[in-house]
């Protein structure tokens, strides 16, 4: 049961973050994204992407692996902007 909740709680999660990731990815617009917010909550998904292979967890490995990438191209695109875009 404990397993169980772990995949919903990460699919739940994953999930909510699709809308912004598919805006982002689709528009290329982060003017409104904070650069530092995104890059501790990449740094932060990151980490508990480690965590979850050290303990051997695939629920949170599975969430974080694929949050990490959606976040780590949005940060891609909000640097990609603050360097050579305003924004």
């Amino acid at each position: 049961m404990p397993e169980m909740i772990g995949y919903i709680a990460a699919t739940l999660t994953t999930a909510s973050f699709l809308p912004q990731a598919i805006l982002t990815i689709k528009t290329k617009d982060t003017e409104s994204l904070s650069l530092s917010m995104y890059s501790l909550f990449t740094l932060g998904v990151f980490c508990w992407l480690v965590y979850g292979v050290c303990i051997l967890d695939k629920a949170i490995i599975f969430a974080n692996a694929i949050t990490l990438v959606l976040a780590a191209s949005i940060l891609s695109f909000k640097i990609y902007n603050v360097l050579f875009k305003k924004g």
